[in-house]
């Protein structure tokens, strides 16, 4: 999987469940525990998330992830053009299909 790939995953799985882990998107998705670690950072760097901890929590290893605006127009453009790299791939399939 390329970058934009797992950074889409990602952003489409906190949205949903703002309070997953690391270690469950890593299970998640199949992608190592140290590859989750520095996705969620460049997500964080680009602005795309903001990572909070659960103040009232004893484990401050728990985190929330919220995506941000910037995060929620980037999310579209990846989703984009993933639909766009499906309808190509379904196209060609279709015309060796056809053949």
């Amino acid at each position: 999987m390329n970058d934009n790939q797992d950074n889409f995953n990602i952003l489409r799985i906190i949205r949903k469940k703002p309070k997953i882990t690391q270690r469950e998107l890593s299970n998640e998705l199949g992608i190592s525990l140290g590859k989750i670690n520095f996705c969620l950072k460049s997500l964080k760097d680009k602005g795309l998330i903001k990572i909070r901890n659960f103040r009232k929590s004893k484990n401050k290893l728990n985190y929330i992830y919220l995506i941000t605006p910037k995060g929620i127009a980037e999310k579209t453009k990846l989703t984009i053009n993933f639909m766009k790299r499906k309808m190509k791939e379904y196209e060609e399939l279709k015309k060796e299909i056809d053949k």
